[in-house]
């Protein structure tokens, strides 16, 4: 009955979504809809949604087998975590998740937001109506996660091991929150759009759902690519795989619009720019889900293969990118311009800015569907891989750092005063350790020099807008925009550290042997078998040397039976200059046991950069949205 529960609350909810848009869009109700219906309905809409999505967590906690999506994708011998995390681990049940998102933050829109007119509002509402209904269709048309097996099978196949991680009950509800936090932004365009209602009012409406989305999707990316980084044994932070440019191509755009609705907010500029952002930045999760639900793009974790449903969301995706499109194009003409700005000015360097972020957004863009374009075109398939995307985002990444050094320090509107004299002390710091990388390291490379140089000089540039404040006066959002560039000069660092020094040692070694990674000397004393709850594995046992210091690692080759799947679980250890890191692999006939070492210096840089970027945002959201209330309550005295 949990199962039928579970259906009838969706189709409840996509009969509200219904009601919504009708009461939001058509003429003739709109004008008699009282805005309490109209939230009303969105939070009923919700309600039932999230009433859905726990029926569904429900029986894959039970495993009732019953319900074929269960039946796929789980087994009673799994731990309850992993039982809990399979409920989104899987299409049907991924598709729900975001669709709960998506209602549930129309709910928050319907009851929170008061800073819109009630028709900008309402129109924003319908849009966000509009979406969740063709979501609703889908999956009650052609992706029911509630669909019953006959007979019930005694035990399920168990979720991909790939999956079975602790990752999994936090990455892709993260990441969703970031997308459909998106998707907010995307209807209070189009809302204003159809309201002829552009202005700073909008621009303080969509900042809040922006900047949580970013800092979202910001988490959401950084702990993706530590997963994929420890769980897949590849040992490397970003391969330019399909699925982390799906999640990486909506941050790109929701960052150029992050700080596009700043200008917008504080200056009135911008405004066609920003509209265009929020219509892009919500069509790149579109493209994002399209790509990994279609099964249309090969990927080490997509785990969707199903060109009809993938034709479905292609159809969506035609429909609401197509639609908004077409309204910008006939309503753009409508919006009054801005106010005006020089070159030299804090309004140009963030134009400059959302111009690199635009360019690096295409690129990756280009470089991800390119594959397809060509298959399609002369039959033959094609892959894009790194030396494509480090080759051309790189240089622009390095660009955008340089563009760091001076922007947040200039003037609103105009600034006279000389570049150069402004950015002197973090190019100074930039060109040392670009002679220091010379002397000490001749034959890196020169992505990797130059983006050691860039965050050299990145860490002043950041802390600069401190200087000559009252620190306890400071606002936070000040802070907030001083901690997420300080998090970008730490990341870049990390990424150059790791391009410019990672040592590799692959070896087949027989047990006693030692082999050299780095500074370490790593010995292999051991393998044994041992159980798990729903795998068997050989677990290795490494003892690591360094100077006087040592430590053990045990690295497991595992095998399942539910799917039948074999796995690597590498064996990493931390020191505060970087990380070893193992990977235990087959054994041949002559008893070797093949080994892959890699010592990965400052390699957690690059993570703990991303926290301090989300960090940053977060600062920065809690400090505007004080502000904000401050400001009501002194109006309301």
């Amino acid at each position: 009955m949990i199962a039928e529960f579970g259906l009838a609350a969706l189709w409840l909810a996509a009969a509200l979504s219904l009601l919504q848009l009708l009461l939001t869009l058509v003429p003739a109700l709109r004008d008699q809809a009282e805005p309490r219906t109209v939230a009303s309905i969105a939070v009923g809409q919700g309600l039932f949604t999230l009433a859905a999505f726990g029926a569904l967590i429900a029986v894959f906690l039970r495993t009732d087998t019953s319900v074929l999506l269960v039946a796929e994708n789980s087994h009673s011998a799994k731990p309850w975590i992993y039982k809990f995390a399979g409920a989104w681990g899987n299409h049907e049940g991924s598709m729900l998740m975001w669709v709960t998102i998506l209602t549930v933050a129309g709910a928050a829109v319907a009851l929170l937001e008061r800073r819109l007119p009630r028709d900008t509002l309402n129109a924003a509402l319908g849009s966000q109506a509009a979406l969740a209904l063709g979501f609703f269709a889908f999956l009650l048309f052609a992706s029911n996660p509630f669909a019953r097996l006959y007979p019930a099978p005694p035990d399920g196949q168990g979720l991909n091991p790939l999956l079975q991680d602790p990752g999994l009950a936090f990455h892709p509800p993260t990441l969703y929150l970031g997308y459909v936090g998106l998707s907010v932004a995307f209807s209070l365009a189009v809302g204003a759009l159809l309201t002829r209602e552009v202005g700073p009012a909008l621009a303080r409406a969509m900042r809040p759902w922006v900047l949580g989305a970013w800092v979202l999707l910001t988490l959401g990316i950084t702990a993706g690519s530590y997963w994929a980084y420890y769980e897949l044994g590849w040992g490397g932070f970003w391969f330019w795989d399909p699925v982390e440019n799906a999640s990486l191509m909506p941050w790109l755009a929701a960052t150029a619009l992050l700080h596009s609705v700043n200008v917008l907010s504080a200056r009135g500029g911008l405004r066609a720019w920003t509209i265009m952002l929020a219509l892009i930045a919500f069509s790149m999760s579109m493209v994002g889900t399209f790509l990994v639900r279609s099964g249309i793009l090969t990927s080490v974790h997509s785990f969707a293969v199903d060109p009809r449903r993938g034709t479905f969301i292609l159809a969506l995706l035609a429909l609401y990118v197509g639609g908004a499109l077409s309204l910008f194009a006939a309503r753009i003409g409508t919006v009054r311009e801005g106010a005006r700005f020089d070159v030299v000015s804090r309004e140009g360097a963030l134009v400059m800015n959302n111009l690199l972020l635009a360019t690096i957004l295409g690129t990756v863009f280009v470089g991800t569907l390119y594959p397809l374009m060509a298959e399609a075109a002369t039959g033959e398939k094609m892959s894009v891989g790194p030396p494509y995307f480090n080759a051309v985002a790189g240089p622009l990444t390095l660009l955008l750092g340089l563009l760091l050094f001076v922007g947040p320090l200039l003037n609103w509107r105009r600034d006279r005063r000389p570049l150069l004299r402004r950015a002197a002390l973090p190019l100074s710091v930039a060109l040392a350790a670009l002679l220091v990388s010379f002397i000490s390291v001749p034959a890196m490379s020169w992505l990797a020099r130059l983006g050691l140089a860039v965050a050299a000089g990145l860490v002043p540039a950041s802390l600069m807008p401190l200087v000559g404040r009252n620190l306890l006066r400071t606002p936070l959002a000040t802070w907030g925009m001083v901690v997420a560039h300080l998090g970008i000069a730490v990341a870049l660092a990390g990424m150059a550290f790791d391009t410019a020094f990672t040592k590799e040692t692959l070896a087949a070694v027989r047990v006693g042997e030692t082999r050299q990674v780095g500074p370490w000397a790593v010995r292999l004393a051991g393998v044994r078998p041992i159980a798990g709850k729903n795998f068997t594995a050989l677990e290795a046992r490494l003892e690591a040397f360094r100077g006087g210091s040592s430590l053990v690692l045990t690295p497991e080759s595992r095998f399942f039976t539910t799917p039948f799947t074999e796995t690597n679980e590498t064996a990493i250890r931390t020191r505060l200059d970087g990380q070893l890191y193992t990977v235990l692999g087959k054994t041949d006939e002559e008893g070797r046991w093949q080994l892959r070492l890699w010592w990965k210096p400052m390699v957690t840089l690059i993570w703990l950069g991303g926290a301090l970027i989300a960090f940053g945002g977060i600062l920065a959201l809690l400090g505007r949205e004080w502000r904000s209330w401050w400001r009501k309550r002194r109006t309301a005295w």
